[in-house]
């Protein structure tokens, strides 16, 4: 991975070459559609965050190693995903503060390296990449990428500028060249709430299944609470924000814990660490349930639980859901929108419950622990493996016509 600061290449237009593993730019690949000239680009605001940011590094990675120039432009290069980065992309760095200071070094960006194409990913983000198209001049083919339930972050945002989303993607999705939405569900949302008419969003999934993932969920792990004999582990994580709602799974937990041996594990960190901290003390489970934080990998903790419980109040395309299955863990989850009962196909692979039903949840998960639920096999995550996703991504990028539908 090579980092390009945007400003240091407008002052040194020479600066920043990619690695060797990249093609020199202004050159082309050759794909089943023919050459390409120039690179793809995917545009997204860092290299942290949560599951948007971390699909699009692995997206990113994956083109690459197709043999087409990649480059990631980021509004801000930081966060935890930057050890993720493939060797052969090139990360840009437009060094911006906000998303809409970005706009004047993603025009000049552009109108340098015109990319044959260009995905951008989030909504406010996508925003920004299409205004800076339109007043680069540039011909770059441009998709936006929706990731999550609209509705439900229009209803659950605290900022004003939030709830405005809706009426701008109106007025400027239609920019795009192609529209696509991480699920159904999402995609039906996004129709609904702009009134984009639905022929012109697509169903791609996330890449979420990869050789890199495999490779980590076999890694040593070392913490006493996945010692032999000891209790099972009940998973979850995330980010620890409202949209995930762990304070019910705790709640859940404690019922749970009243007629059985099992312990919490929630790994993530965020702004509601404090409350879920007293919640836990508040029941009396300081010892059966624990909050390490964010961990660099956390697939060996995910293989060897008893269950993966995804508590979330709204999801685009829950990734944890879908690593939880290729494990082979089995999984409780809520049914919110949108992705846990596409994913799940109605409750065939793992339980779903009401979102914010502690006495529910506190069932589901006390059957899974029993054996007595769903239990997840190969055939459950297929349609998220990274070649298969590649493929839709590099039609919809290459403007090539899809011949497979996500189902």
């Amino acid at each position: 991975m090579s980092v390009t600061s945007e400003a240091a290449r407008s002052a040194h237009p020479g600066a920043g070459s990619p690695p060797p593993a990249a093609a020199p730019h202004g050159g082309s690949r050759t794909s089943g559609g023919g050459k390409v000239s120039g690179p793809l680009a995917i545009f997204t605001s860092t290299m942290g965050g949560g599951g948007a940011q971390r699909s699009m590094v692995k997206l990113a990675g994956a083109i690459a190693h197709r043999g087409f120039e990649v480059d990631l432009v980021l509004i801000r290069a930081e966060g935890h995903y930057r050890s993720e980065v493939s060797e052969a992309v090139r990360v840009i760095d437009l060094g911006a503060r906000r998303a809409l200071a970005s706009i004047p070094p993603m025009v000049r960006y552009l109108r340098r390296e015109r990319p044959a194409a260009l995905l951008s990913s989030l909504d406010y983000v996508n925003i920004v990449g299409l205004w800076a198209r339109r007043l680069s001049g540039v011909e770059t083919r441009m998709i936006v990428s929706e990731r999550n339930t609209l509705s439900s972050v229009v209803q659950n945002a605290s900022r004003f500028r939030t709830k405005l989303r809706p009426p701008l993607m109106r007025w400027f999705y239609p920019w795009a060249d192609g529209i696509v939405a991480v699920s159904r569900g999402v995609a039906d949302d996004l129709t609904n709430m702009t009134g984009i008419t639905s022929d012109r969003v697509q169903v791609i999934y996330n890449p979420v299944i990869s050789p890199l993932l495999r490779e980590m969920a076999s890694a040593p792990l070392d913490h006493p609470w996945f010692r032999p004999g000891e209790p099972p582990v009940v998973l979850g994580l995330g980010r620890l924000k409202p949209q995930k709602d762990f304070g019910v799974l705790i709640e859940a937990f404690a019922h749970v814990r009243e007629t059985r041996q099992a312990r919490l594990l929630i790994l993530g960190e965020g702004p509601e660490r404090g409350r879920l901290e007293s919640t836990v003390r508040r029941l009396g489970l300081e010892n059966d349930v624990q909050l390490p934080g964010w961990v660099v990998n956390p697939y060996p903790f995910m293989s060897r639980s008893g269950l993966f419980v995804l508590s979330s109040r709204w999801e685009g395309l829950p990734g944890a859901l879908i690593e939880a299955l290729y494990c082979s863990v089995p999984v409780v989850s809520t049914d919110c929108p949108s992705g846990p009962r596409e994913i799940l196909e109605d409750g065939r692979h793992g339980l779903l419950v009401p979102v914010g039903d502690v006495p529910a949840l506190a069932r589901a998960i006390d059957i899974a622990l029993s054996g007595a639920g769903p239990r997840p096999s190969p055939d459950t995550w297929r349609a998220f493996d990274q070649e298969v996703v590649v493929d839709r991504y590099l039609e919809a990028l290459l403007g090539t016509r899809h011949e497979r539908e996500a189902e």
